[in-house]
């Protein structure tokens, strides 16, 4: 079964494929769909998961940086019965 993801990039709604071979999480494919670089957001985030007491803190630096580069509502399509 494919999965779709749907996000919002600066105002505009997009549905893309998505596949664990390709990407690791939901962020990384939404990204390169929009030809965003993350090395430095990658790097950063390793740090915060260097130093972070749990992993709420790590989920919500990446929520914040997201938003910062203009994306909101990141989240897997359901497919309806």
């Amino acid at each position: 079964m494919a999965r779709q993801v749907q996000y919002t990039f600066k105002g505009s709604t997009k549905i893309i494929a998505f596949s664990y071979d390709r990407f690791v999480d939901l962020y990384e494919a939404v990204a390169a769909a929009e030809g965003i670089d993350l090395g430095s957001f990658l790097a950063m985030e390793q740090q915060v998961a260097k130093t972070a007491k749990d992993k709420a803190a790590i989920k919500n630096f990446r929520q914040q940086a997201f938003t910062k580069m203009g994306f909101s509502n990141i989240s897997f399509v359901r497919d309806e019965p």
